[in-house]
């Protein structure tokens, strides 16, 4: 039985997008760092929120009993594990303060996590309103 997310849960979850997407985007709008650095971060940041929404589609899917290929949902997985190493990656080379990588780290976990649960309501509620029209 489907229910409706809470109105809590919902602005919780966007709330959490928000955070997460606009503090690491203010920060890479201010950081010191070469055009490139800054080009390399904002890629991996949208290539993860692509990411995660796809595997959260993907994932929920097949538990629906909608069909999904195993290359997608392959990929899908892999592409999420492979911003977070990129991620990792750049942070752990960036001649950065321990604080201003933490902060990237955070702000992005944050982004991915919201992004997943804005997904999840959205998909939530519009599975409500198709059950509502059967």
């Amino acid at each position: 039985m489907a229910q409706k997310p809470s109105n809590a849960f919902v602005a919780a979850s966007w709330i959490a997008l928000g955070a997460g997407m606009l503090g690491f985007l203010i920060g890479l709008w201010r950081a010191e760092m070469q055009l490139n650095e800054k080009g390399y971060y904002f890629t991996v940041l949208m290539f993860g929120l692509f990411a995660v929404v796809s595997v959260q589609k993907s994932v929920r899917d097949r538990l629906e009993g909608i069909p999904v290929t195993d290359i997608y949902y392959g990929l899908s997985w892999f592409s999420t594990i492979l911003c977070i190493v990129l991620m990792v990656i750049g942070l752990w080379n960036a001649t950065l303060l321990p604080s201003e990588k933490g902060f990237y780290g955070i702000a992005f976990l944050l982004a991915l996590f919201g992004a997943i649960a804005v997904q999840k309501n959205t998909r939530d509620a519009k599975d409500l309103v198709v059950k509502k029209d059967q």
